[in-house]
């Protein structure tokens, strides 16, 4: 017997960026939770900057041209924080 798993579809369909965290809505339903913390160009940021992004590749990353930076959905995924940067929050 063979049994059928949910429909996974890991492209941004939605993006919200708060003061602590990214928040991340995929097409398939599932929502990221990252720590800015992770990602310092962002955390250090002007919030004004922070909300202007862009979804890449039909939502397979996101892009940031005030900051040059780049967020691909399959790191999120992944747990990947930019190189350089701690885990722990600040």
């Amino acid at each position: 017997m063979t049994t059928s798993g949910p429909d996974v579809d890991p492209r941004a369909v939605r993006v919200a960026i708060g003061d602590d965290e990214i928040l991340v809505d995929l097409a398939d339903g599932r929502r990221l939770a990252v720590p800015l913390a992770w990602f310092p160009r962002l955390l250090h940021a002007e919030p004004n900057q922070r909300q202007n992004f862009r979804l890449l590749g039909e939502g397979q990353g996101i892009h940031w041209p005030d900051l040059d930076e780049d967020l691909s959905v399959a790191g999120l995924l992944r747990g990947a924080a930019a190189p350089r940067s701690s885990r722990r929050a600040v």
